[in-house]
């Protein structure tokens, strides 16, 4: 049988998928929205991390 079949079977799993969808878009502005508004001495302090040899 195949997959799809048994996903045709439970009730509400519709939504799952449009759950998924606005998590992924919420998470991608929230995102975009705190690079777009971060200070600059924040990113150069990110962007050195892996330079740095503090421990």
């Amino acid at each position: 049988m195949k997959f799809s079949h048994y996903l045709e079977t439970i009730s509400g799993v519709s939504i799952y998928p449009i759950i998924s969808l606005l998590m992924f878009v919420s998470f991608f502005v929230i995102v975009t929205l705190w690079v777009l508004r971060v200070d600059k001495k924040t990113i150069e302090h990110i962007e050195n991390l892996p330079l740095e040899n503090d421990k």
